[in-house]
């Protein structure tokens, strides 16, 4: 009993820094003025919600370590390819909001990618899917439907852009098909079952983006 409590405290509070971060971000993203003091901070914020998922994992081991240096890897990876080869999503390219750049493409962009698959894979490991292909392909489908919320606030606060402002049917073909590969990666390692905080960041992305679209102009 009192390991269970032990375990649920830093879960507990890794949630109230999850929601508490992303609601002051709301906030100061949604006011105008305070808007570019908080665009300078998404990086941060990005590597903040690293090191809460990393301390949130139970068994900290070398599987963990392994996954993420290659989702962070591929994913910028994957990203040069969109941008500098059109590979991939389609004609877009970086802002200044996801900080510092290495060949036109942030560093945190991979960083991002390790964060959304980690917490989608989480998820869909609570699920009651028996199945790995259900929970990978629910999973894929699940941040697609965040990229739908995510790509106008991205135009609008300089995350990337696109070529005539319009979000190509490829992107979100190569988000499903990126998303699909990385949560069948992710079923291949021997993660055991985590607490609710990933499920909580993929939750409050939902509800983050999804606000941000009615308030940012």
């Amino acid at each position: 009993m009192e390991r269970q409590k032990d375990i649920a405290r830093p879960a507990k509070v890794s949630v109230a820094i999850i929601i508490l971060f992303h609601l002051v971000g709301l906030v100061g993203l949604s006011v105008p003025s305070l808007r570019p003091l908080f665009l300078q901070i998404v990086p941060w914020h990005i590597l903040l919600m690293l090191l809460v998922m990393i301390l949130n994992h139970k068994w900290l081991n070398w599987q963990l370590i392994v996954f993420a240096i290659f989702v962070i890897v591929s994913g910028f990876g994957l990203e040069w390819l969109g941008v500098h080869k059109y590979w991939l999503f389609g004609d877009y390219n970086y802002g200044e909001t996801l900080g510092y750049k290495l060949f036109d493409i942030p560093l945190t962009i991979g960083v991002n990618w390790f964060l959304l698959i980690y917490a989608t894979g989480v998820l869909m490991q609570r699920s009651r899917l028996k199945s790995k292909w259900a929970k990978v392909l629910l999973g894929a489908v699940l941040l697609v439907l965040l990229d739908l919320l995510i790509e106008p606030v991205a135009m609008h606060l300089d995350y990337w852009d696109w070529d005539f402002h319009v979000v190509p049917l490829k992107n979100y073909i190569c988000w499903f098909g990126v998303s699909f590969m990385f949560l069948w990666v992710f079923e291949l390692f021997n993660f055991k079952k985590q607490n609710i905080a990933p499920p909580v960041l993929l939750f409050t992305e939902f509800v983050f983006f999804g606000i941000l679209n009615l308030l940012v102009r």
